[in-house]
C-alpha cells in the first residue's frame, strides 16, 4: 500500500480492512464450494458404502460380481473447469477419510506412463511412503522403513491384510473408536485424477490385474472426468469395461457454480465491497471465454480488493456502509480532503445550496455528518437494489425469451452500466410481460412476495401489500376473459355468405368490433401489475455511478485488471530481460535506456546485445562483446583476465545464455554458417 508523508495510519486501516474481506471471501467461497459438493459427496459415500458392505457382508451380489470380477467403479463428471478439480479432489479426500477409509490414493496420467510406475505410485501413497519418481533402477520396489517391498498387487493385498489384521488385534476400545468412522475392513479407493490423460494401456492392464484380486482386495476405483462419460468406453475395449460395475456422478456445472458465487458473495447488501459493470464483465468474459474457472473467478474478485484498497485513499470507508457501529467521526483532514476530490462528490456539492456548498468544502465537522448520511444512503441504496432486481429476475425468468439475459448476473450488470429502463431490450421484456398468462404471473407476484418480505429493506412494507392486492384480485377472478371472443360465430357467419359483397361486409364489422374491444378486467390488472413492477425498477435500480460517494464501495478500473489477468508473455519476456530493474528491484541494475548494466544477469546481457544485431549473428563476436561487459563488471582488465580459468569461465556462462535465449525462442542455429545463429524475434514490445 502506497503511504504518503501523513497517511501511514490511514494506509494500514485499508491493508488491515483489505485483509479481512480477502479472508471473509475465501471462508466463503470454500463453505459455497463445500455446500454445493455435498450432495455429490453424499452420494459418493453411498455408493462406497454400499459397495464395501456387499464385500464385509459376502452377500451373494458380492459372490456374484466377485464371480463376474468386477470392479466397483464410480465416474465422476466434472466438467472442463480442470483448474477447479484439485479443490473439489481435497475435499473429496476429507470426506472419504473421515467416513469411508484413510486407504486413499490419487494418481495423475503424468505420474503413471506405465503399470509399474503406476503401482509404485499407488503402493507409495497407500503406506504413506517416500517414492522417488524420477529412479528408473528400482521401479519395482518401494522403500518402507527399512524394507524394500516389491510393488505388485500380491506385496499390496499382503500389506492390506497385515495393516486391518493389527486394527483387528487393538485394544477394544481402540477398536470402537476407529470403527465409528471406518468399517473393519475398509476400502482401497484409487482415484483417477484425469482419466481423460492415461494411457489406454496403462488403463486396461492396470483393470485387468486388479480384477484377478479382487476377492482378495476391496478395491474401488473413481475415474474423475472432464469431458464425457463416454470416454470411458473410448478408451477401454468392451472386454476390459465388461470388468468395471460403473455409477455415473455428475457435479454441478461451473456456470451454476458461477452463479451461486455472484448471487451469495457479490449481491449481498452486507458486503461492502462491489464490483463496477465494466470489471465484473472482464471476469465474467474470462470466466466464459477461457478457462470456465470459479477458482480463478474468485482470485481476480480479490484482486480487484487489492486493487482498489491500494489505489483508492478512501476505500478505508468501505465497512462503514455495513457497520452501523463505525462512524465517519472519525475522519482526519487528510481523509475529509480526499473526500471532496471524488467525482460523484463534487456533482453533490454542485447540486446544493451556496451555503451548503460553502460549508461542505471548508467545514470538516459539517462534512463528517454530511458523509455518514451519505453513507448510510448508499447501504439503503444497496439493500433496495438487490431486492428489486431479484424481482425483476423473477419476471424476465418466466418470459419465452431473454432480452435482458437468463442469469441473474447478466441483469446486473445491464442495470449497472445505465439506466436499464431506457434500453430495447427492457422494452421488450415489458411487452412480453403483458402477454402472460394468469398462472405465471400469480406465480411471479408469490415469489416476488417472499422476496421483499425477507429483504431487510424497509421501504417494503406498502410494496408488500400491493403485491398481495393483486394476488387477491386475480383469486377474485373466477374467469380469465369477460366477454367471448366474436371469431367463432364471424366464421360461422363467412360460412353462410360466400357472395363477395358480404364477406367484405362481415369482414368490415369484424375489425370495427375488434378497434372498439374493451380490455377485460384480467387484461387491466395484467398491464397494472407490470406498470407496477415497472415503477419499483425506474425508482430502486439507478446505477451505481449515479449515486454520491460510490467510489467507496465500487472498483471500476477495468483496464488494470485486464493488464494482471490477459497475459502478454511476449511484452513480459522483453521487458524482463531488457530492463531486470522492473521486476527485480536492485538498484544496482538501473541504467541509462540504450546502455547495457554489466551487472545484469548473464541472459540479458546476451539479450540486449542480440538486439544489436541483424538476421545471423556471429558467436565469436558475440561471446567477445560478452566478456567485455562482463569483465567490466568484475573489475578484470584485459591482462588479468587472459588466463586460461577466467576465460573457460565466462565462456561458460555465455554458452549457458546462449541456450537460455534458443530455449525461449529468440534464436536458433543456422544451417548457413555453422559459426552464427539466426535471430527469429524483430520489432519492440
Amino acid at each position: 500500500f502506497k503511504e504518503g508523508n501523513n497517511d501511514s495510519e490511514d494506509a494500514e486501516l485499508r491493508f488491515i480492512t483489505c485483509q479481512s474481506l480477502w479472508h471473509q471471501i475465501k471462508s466463503e467461497t470454500k463453505q459455497i464450494q463445500e455446500d454445493l459438493n455435498k450432495q455429490l459427496f453424499d452420494n459418493l459415500v453411498i455408493f462406497l458404502r454400499r459397495s464395501h458392505s456387499e464385500f464385509q457382508e459376502k452377500t451373494t451380489e458380492w459372490t456374484c460380481r466377485m464371480k463376474s470380477k468386477e470392479i466397483p467403479t464410480a465416474a465422476l463428471v466434472l466438467g472442463v473447469n480442470v483448474t477447479d478439480h484439485d479443490l473439489t479432489f481435497r475435499s473429496l479426500s476429507e470426506v472419504l477419510q473421515n467416513n469411508i477409509t484413510p486407504y486413499i490414493a490419487f494418481l495423475e496420467a503424468k505420474d503413471c506412463p506405465g503399470v509399474k510406475k503406476l503401482m509404485q505410485k499407488l503402493m507409495g501413497q497407500l503406506m504413506n511412503c517416500y517414492v522417488d519418481v524420477d529412479s528408473s533402477e528400482d521401479e519395482d520396489y518401494v522403500q518402507v522403513s527399512h524394507n524394500r517391498i516389491r510393488c505388485s498387487m500380491t506385496s499390496l493385498i499382503s500389506w492390506y491384510e497385515s495393516v486391518t489384521k493389527k486394527t483387528d488385534s487393538e485394544t477394544p476400545s481402540k477398536k470402537r473408536t476407529s470403527s465409528s468412522r471406518h468399517w473393519q475392513s475398509p476400502p482401497v479407493v484409487v482415484v483417477f485424477k484425469d482419466m481423460e490423460s492415461f494411457s489406454t494401456k496403462v488403463l486396461q492392464d492396470f483393470i485387468v490385474i486388479s480384477s484377478q484380486h479382487i476377492h482378495e482386495l476391496p478395491l474401488v476405483l473413481i475415474f474423475g472426468i472432464a469431458t464425457s462419460p463416454m470416454i470411458i468406453h473410448s478408451l477401454l475395449p468392451h472386454s476390459v469395461s465388461s470388468l468395471l460395475c460403473i455409477e455415473l456422478f455428475q457435479s454441478l456445472s461451473c456456470k451454476d457454480h458461477l452463479s451461486t458465487i455472484i448471487d451469495k458473495l457479490l449481491l449481498r447488501a452486507s458486503f461492502p465491497f462491489k464490483l463496477g459493470e465494466k470489471v465484473l464483465q472482464v471476469l465474467i468474459n474470462i470466466f466464459l471465454y477461457h478457462d470456465f474457472s470459479v477458482q480463478n473467478f474468485v482470485k481476480g474478485f480479490q484482486l480487484c480488493i487489492v486493487e482498489h484498497f491500494c489505489s483508492q485513499p478512501v476505500s478505508v470507508l468501505c465497512c462503514q456502509l455495513v457497520d452501523a457501529k463505525k462512524r465517519a467521526d472519525s475522519l482526519s483532514h487528510d481523509q475529509c480532503e480526499n473526500i471532496r476530490k471524488l467525482p460523484s462528490f463534487r456533482r453533490y456539492v454542485e447540486s446544493q445550496v451556496s451555503e451548503k456548498q460553502i460549508a461542505l468544502l471548508t467545514e470538516d465537522t459539517y462534512l463528517k455528518e454530511t458523509t455518514q448520511e451519505l453513507l448510510e444512503d448508499l447501504h439503503v441504496y444497496h439493500e433496495n437494489y438487490l431486492s428489486v432486481l431479484r424481482c425483476l429476475h423473477v419476471f424476465t425468468s418466466f418470459l419465452p425469451k431473454y432480452p435482458l439475459g437468463k442469469q441473474i448476473r447478466e441483469l446486473h450488470c445491464a442495470c449497472l452500466e445505465n439506466q436499464v429502463w431506457e434500453t430495447e431490450e427492457y422494452e421488450s421484456s415489458l411487452q412480453l410481460a403483458r402477454m402472460l398468462n394468469k398462472s405465471d404471473l400469480v406465480t411471479m407476484l408469490q415469489q416476488c412476495v417472499e422476496i421483499f418480505v425477507s429483504s431487510s429493506g424497509k421501504e417494503f412494507d406498502n410494496t408488500v401489500e400491493k403485491l398481495k392486492e393483486f394476488l387477491t384480485q386475480f383469486q377474485k377472478l373466477e374467469e380469465a376473459f369477460q366477454e367471448q371472443d366474436v371469431s367463432v360465430s364471424s366464421q360461422k357467419e363467412l360460412q353462410k355468405k360466400t357472395d363477395l359483397y358480404h364477406l367484405q361486409k362481415t369482414l368490415l364489422e369484424l375489425k370495427e368490433s375488434r378497434r372498439s374491444k374493451k380490455l377485460t378486467k384480467f387484461e387491466m390488472l395484467r398491464f397494472e401489475v407490470v406498470d407496477y413492477i415497472d415503477s419499483l425498477v425506474r425508482n430502486y435500480l439507478v446505477p451505481a455511478n449515479h449515486k454520491t460517494l460510490h467510489e467507496i464501495a465500487y472498483f471500476n478500473t477495468a483496464s488494470v485488471l485486464r493488464e494482471h489477468l490477459n497475459a502478454a508473455p511476449r511484452i513480459a519476456l522483453h521487458t524482463a530481460l531488457n530492463n531486470p530493474y522492473r521486476y527485480l528491484k536492485n538498484q544496482e541494475l538501473k541504467s541509462d535506456e540504450g546502455s547495457i548494466s554489466n551487472k545484469a544477469p548473464d541472459i540479458c546481457i546476451v539479450y540486449k546485445l542480440h538486439l544489436e544485431c541483424g538476421r545471423l549473428i556471429n558467436l565469436v563476436d558475440w561471446l567477445e562483446a560478452f566478456s567485455t561487459v562482463v569483465m567490466a563488471a568484475e573489475g578484470l582488465n584485459a591482462d588479468a583476465a587472459s588466463s586460461d580459468q577466467v576465460d573457460d569461465i565466462i565462456h561458460a556462462r555465455f554458452i549457458r545464455a546462449v541456450s537460455e535465449l534458443e530455449l525461449l525462442g529468440f534464436i536458433k542455429p543456422s544451417k548457413q554458417k555453422t559459426d552464427h545463429v539466426a535471430r527469429l524475434t524483430w520489432g519492440g514490445c
